[in-house]
């Protein structure tokens, strides 16, 4: 007679999408944690939960390609059951049901407990900042707020996330000490939209309170700010920016477009002046301060006269940072309702127009920093280099610094004085400042 199998499940966890994926998973891997159970981060597992994004075209196709790879390894037997959670399985989980039958659930954006239940874990209330982080050890993402209020056309994140929602700030301290006393020194607080942090909970946008609060942890060194919304930015910020010498001198604010025309239709309530007077009024009150943008080129009725105007302002800007997007026509925005005119190969074009600028920047402004002295977090080593970041530069997104692990050695998660001896488009090439420490045998 065959005895049961007594073999332990193993939960793989596949995160797609942006950092505030990356939170959820984490966030979901610690409570699978806490129930005891075996849970990894792609890696191999016999039940397997994908955590989707379905913000752009690129980003759904992707998630729908993982969900059919992973219920193929399914029909051959290769994994016992697959789970879909997150942006995509919000926004379209009848039709996934309807397409995709066999995988076991689908859940969305808030249901965290209901997808522990099918996992046969219970949601602890109690875990309170508790997270399994998938980052490399010196930094974490802080997730300080859920969902988006903000009414832009293209967007499709209120429809996947709802209604802002701010975490308090002392739960958010306990994060960061958690994070902290597990090594963490580097905190990247994001939102769909850090602006608007705190509005409904303090009646007012309390962002300066929160860094304020957060640069008391011990063991946090370096705090970083993405995703704010340039509409009602809270100038005291940047005061905490200048006496608070945790709070990286760094803000990534997509600001989308320049045309008045554009804006409008973008319903991003600005306009071309204001935005421009606001990233002055930024580099007037914190002069050395790195800018990250991001732009969308090919919306509908986008003209030439549109992108030459924007083209013309990258170059008069100089950000430090710039990302470029194709526009995606996305069911449910209220840009839907609008021809999507431009062609692809013209919105690639562009994006590609703007980039080759960006580049030309970006060579220009590096070359300046060659001689200079940066402190620098060292986040990996990756073939013959050890891979670190200056203050100015975020995670997966920005520049690098290059240090040659053939002639020094230095350990992962420390800072380190380097200085820049090389620079090309995107990354710096520097030595550890107090050379004898770090030099190889």
């Amino acid at each position: 007679m065959r005895t049961k199998s007594l073999k332990k499940n193993k939960i793989n966890v596949v995160t797609l999408g942006c950092s505030k994926n990356v939170y959820d998973s984490e966030v979901l891997m610690g409570q699978l944690r806490a129930n005891d159970k075996e849970v990894v981060h792609e890696e191999e597992g016999n039940i397997v939960v994908i955590n989707t994004c379905g913000f752009i075209a690129n980003a759904k196709e992707e998630s729908v390609n993982t969900i059919l790879e992973f219920v193929e390894k399914k029909n051959a037997g290769d994994v016992d059951k697959v789970f879909v959670t997150g942006c995509l399985s919000e926004r379209y989980k009848p039709d996934l049901q309807k397409e995709i039958p066999n995988v076991d659930e689908f859940f969305g954006t808030s249901e965290l407990p209901s997808l522990l239940k099918a996992l046969e874990a219970d949601y602890k209330h109690e875990l309170i900042g508790e997270r399994l982080t998938t980052t490399p050890k010196n930094y974490a993402y802080l997730k300080i707020a859920e969902g988006c209020d903000r009414p832009c056309s293209f967007c499709a994140i209120p429809i996947m996330r709802g209604k802002h929602k701010s975490t308090p700030i002392e739960d958010l301290v306990v994060e960061a000490e958690k994070l902290a006393a597990k090594g963490v020194k580097e905190l990247v607080l994001i939102a769909q939209d850090l602006t608007y942090y705190g509005l409904d909970l303090y009646k007012k946008r309390n962002l300066a309170e929160l860094l304020k609060a957060l640069v008391k942890v011990e063991g946090i060194e370096w705090i970083r700010l993405h995703y704010a919304f340039p509409t009602g930015f809270p100038m005291d910020v940047l005061d905490v920016m200048n006496e608070e010498p945790k709070v990286c001198n760094y803000l990534d604010i997509p600001l989308q477009h320049i045309s008045d025309s554009v804006l409008k239709s973008m319903r991003r309530g600005t306009t071309h002046a204001k935005t421009t007077q606001l990233i002055k009024d930024f580099r007037a009150a914190v002069p050395n301060m790195t800018i990250r943008t991001t732009l969308i080129v090919g919306y509908p009725g986008e003209t030439e006269e549109d992108f030459l105007e924007l083209k013309n302002w990258v170059e008069e800007m100089r950000f430090e940072r710039l990302g470029c997007f194709t526009y995606s026509h996305e069911e449910n925005t209220h840009a839907y309702t609008l021809e999507d005119n431009v062609p692809e190969d013209v919105k690639q074009d562009r994006a590609n127009q703007i980039m080759e600028i960006q580049s030309q920047i970006s060579w220009e402004l590096n070359q300046q920093k060659i001689g200079e002295t940066f402190r620098c977090i060292i986040d990996r080593k990756e073939g013959n280099y050890f891979i670190g970041r200056t203050e100015f530069d975020s995670p997966d997104v920005d520049n690098e610094v290059l240090i040659d692990a053939t002639k020094y050695y230095i350990k992962h998660g420390e800072f380190v004085d380097i200085k820049i001896n090389e620079a090309a488009d995107f990354d710096l090439y520097g030595e550890p400042v107090e050379q004898s420490n770090f030099i190889r045998e």
